[in-house]
């Protein structure tokens, strides 16, 4: 059982997630075989007071929303009312971070099941084969053949049926119909008129040949249908383990996740090392990872360095430079040398555990699609009955043959399927939001991807999402005999007894290009104006320039840090302005890649940021962003996002930080980096895993190809009912072959949803003039 407060994170993309669940538990439930099973058992459960729930055909299993202090109990023996079995979703250890709640590997119970499926469908094609041979070749029926054939068909009707026969009883006890009912119905009819013909309709004669025919036709009562009651169940149990086996490859990526984990971990105890299971691993505690070995948990670089491969959860294929200070994510793979790191999270609140839980949560979701086609689904198994006894008595009245009217009515129940229609959209979306976590997205749910479809302007904040949100040298300009790289090791200097982020980013650049720093003397800040101090016997002070700065070879580069959005940084020597240092937030490297995709995509692209108009206008050019909106405070990001809403735009918000939750909230998509704050992501419906906002683009693309694959399975389920039914009903479609269309139908709109595991991508943008800074 999950349940999450009120105010945790849970799916806003299901129509069913009630805005105040209370408690939100997942149950597995057994014996769904259709989206008619799927209005059913929501249904039962939404009968509960305060109770709402999402069931998921593909995966099997149904999020309920329900008041705090209604137990699980009560929830499944709602479901059972209805017919069929639930059970509480398992979920780990809170401290065992191998398997994020809902993702462990499936029970054993599950994989003697799939044995017992393979078995069983092994068995009846041993036993239908030669009855389907016999019956479609006249030259090969011998004397008494098809009491032959009555004989292998016995186990198949019977015992290869069971479950069909056993779902439809259940049932019917409890006044439902599906899929089952309408299979189970077929075969016993099939079977039932051939046992009638062969014991008082005259097809018992040794002597007789019977020709095969594609119709529902037959001359007389001696024509036996055992080739469509052994038909129907070999290829509804094949359909149906081809169906389960594209199911189980489209969570593929969900289940990898829940086993990327290490199960032990190598603690540092002092100087000495011992080995234990990970989940007595804790916060603060440190722990060490050799090469090859995965980090066992999220934790900060103390000692060594190394390169680890992020591929995991990031896509990125380049392994990644860490040492002292670096953060290191849990399941990341050492590639390099020996690394200590210090626990700072464990469990559920690692990087890996919220990936797995955002990709199941979305998994749980319906988009509105999904909605129609199980509303449609739910009626459609009562109307094919109707049906099917409507052709009957038209048949029968209309003077044509009893075993002709059989044959239209049992191709009526088998032909309709509304299998399809209860997969088209979740199997999509199972592999779709496993595709993206391989990529780098995250998905709350199906609305998320309906939103991000439908976008036509991206608003992008500044700092941290477009830039990287750290200050960086940009420039030094120096005066005429002054030497550059001296004057930038004593700044640095300066700055590195300092706390400003200006100070540091000029330290930090210092270190890079001249090495080891020298000691700092006298050392003075003075808070909004600089610092001072001796360096090497120099008076060294770097701060802010003061107003009627009379130094004309260093007034130019003032300006330009100006009008390029820089901060400028005037370093004195002795007394004597010397040089102006330019430091700024530096563009990601993906960032105009990004922007200039987005737009070949037919995106409008906004910048949207509160600092000040000149850095905003700065980035915005060299971007080619037309749309510039700066100095935003939280309240007016959210306003603009507003008012771009108002006049007809679908807007998606881009942003990392706290002062941009609201206006992510507004937005009819909120996309967060997830190098961002809490706040941000937890208003989001979507977020970019690497960080980087290039990652949008395959986003996109990647919502634009699952919706385009959701509308073709549905096109596929509705038509091929619609093709179909009508041939059935006229007599021009025998059930064995009606059987073979109907299983082939649904694994078709599998085999097309599963297209999407292997997406790539693509569509690089190619310039000349294009930069990476």
């Amino acid at each position: 059982m999950s349940a999450t407060p009120p105010g945790s994170l849970t799916s806003d993309a299901s129509s069913a997630t009630p805005a105040d669940p209370g408690a939100v538990t997942d149950l597995r439930v057994g014996g769904m075989t259709c989206g008619a099973c799927v209005g059913r058992v929501e249904k039962r459960l939404t009968r509960l007071p305060g109770v709402t729930a999402a069931v998921n055909l593909a995966t099997g299993r149904v999020r309920v929303g329900h008041p705090a202090g209604l137990p699980a109990a009560e929830l499944i023996a709602a479901v059972e009312a209805g017919g069929y079995t639930a059970e509480l979703v398992p979920t780990q250890p809170e401290s065992a971070p191998h398997a994020p709640d809902g993702t462990a590997p499936e029970p054993a119970a599950a994989a003697r099941e799939r044995r017992d499926e393979v078995v069983r469908l092994a068995v009846t094609a041993v036993l239908a084969l030669p009855v389907l041979a016999l019956s479609m070749v006249p030259s090969w029926q011998f004397p008494a053949w098809q009491w032959v054939c009555f004989g292998l068909a016995l186990p198949v009707v019977g015992w290869s049926s069971a479950g069909f026969h056993r779902r439809a009883w259940r049932g019917l006890r409890h006044a439902t119909a599906t899929m089952d009912t309408l299979v189970s119905l077929g075969v016993i009819a099939s079977f039932g008129w051939s046992a009638y013909a062969l014991l008082l309709g005259g097809a018992g004669d040794p002597a007789m040949r019977m020709p095969f025919s594609l119709t529902a036709g037959g001359g007389g009562a001696a024509h036996v249908y055992l080739e469509a009651a052994v038909g129907v169940p070999l290829f509804v149990l094949a359909g149906r383990l081809l169906e389960g086996r594209a199911r189980r490859r489209g969570g593929a990526a969900l289940r990898a996740l829940a086993v990327l984990g290490t199960r032990e971990v190598c603690l540092r105890e002092g100087a000495a090392e011992r080995t234990v299971p990970v989940e007595l691993l804790l916060p603060g505690q440190e722990f060490v990872v050799r090469p090859g070995e995965r980090v066992a948990t999220d934790g900060v670089v103390v000692e060594g360095g190394s390169a680890l491969d992020l591929s995991v959860l990031t896509g990125e294929s380049v392994p990644v430079e860490v040492g002292p200070g670096d953060q290191a994510p849990g399941a990341a793979l050492n590639v390099g040398g020996v690394l200590v790191v210090r626990a700072t999270a464990v469990g559920a609140d690692t990087q890996l555990a919220r990936i797995a839980a955002l990709v199941a949560e979305a998994q749980t979701g319906k988009a509105k699609a999904q909605r129609l086609a199980d509303a449609v689904a739910e009626v459609f198994v009562p109307v094919v009955l109707a049906v099917a006894v409507c052709v009957l008595g038209f048949w029968l009245g209309a003077g044509a043959d009893p075993q002709a009217a059989v044959t239209a009515a049992v191709a009526v129940l088998v032909v309709a399927c509304p299998c399809a229609l209860g997969l088209a959209t979740p199997t999509a979306l199972l592999a779709a939001t496993g595709r993206g976590a391989e990529l780098g997205v995250l998905v709350r749910g199906p609305e998320a991807l309906e939103s991000l479809r439908r976008v036509d302007t991206v608003v992008l904040d500044k700092t941290g999402t477009l830039t990287t949100g750290r200050m960086t040298l940009a420039g030094l300009t120096a005066l005429e005999g002054v030497d550059p790289e001296r004057v930038l090791r004593l700044a640095g200097a300066l700055g590195h007894r300092s706390e400003h982020p200006v100070a540091r980013a000029v330290a930090e650049a210092a270190r890079q290009r001249c090495g080891e720093l020298p000691s700092v003397e006298s050392f003075v800040a003075t808070a909004g104006l600089g610092v001072e101090g001796t360096v090497e016997g120099a008076a060294v002070r770097m701060g802010r320039p003061s107003a009627g700065l009379d130094a004309p070879g260093l007034s130019a580069a003032l300006a330009e840090a100006d009008t390029g959005g820089r901060t400028s940084v005037l370093v004195e020597l002795d007394g004597r302005p010397v040089a102006v240092l330019m430091v700024g937030d530096a563009l990601r490297a993906g960032s105009w890649r990004a922007v200039h995709r987005l737009r070949r995509l037919g995106l409008e692209v906004v910048l949207l940021t509160g600092d000040r108009p000149g850095p905003a206008r700065a980035v915005a050019e060299e971007l080619g962003i037309r749309t510039v909106h700066a100095a935003a405070t939280p309240a007016g990001k959210a306003q603009v996002i507003g008012q771009l809403r108002a006049a007809g735009r679908t807007v998606a918000m881009v942003g990392d930080g706290v002062n941009d939750a609201a206006a992510l909230a507004t937005a009819d998509l909120g996309i967060a980096l997830a190098s961002g704050t809490d706040a941000a992501i937890g208003a989001a419906g979507l977020t970019l895993v690497r960080g980087d906002v290039e990652t949008l683009v395959t986003a996109v693309r990647l919502a634009r190809r699952t919706l385009g694959t959701i509308r073709v399975n549905l096109l596929w389920a509705f038509g091929y009912n619609v093709v179909l039914l009508p041939p059935a009903a006229l007599g021009l479609l025998n059930p064995m072959l009606a059987a073979l269309a109907m299983s082939a139908s649904s694994v078709l709109v599998v085999a097309n949803s599963l297209r999407l595991r292997t997406w790539q991508p693509g569509g690089t943008v190619k310039s000349a003039t294009a930069r990476v800074r």
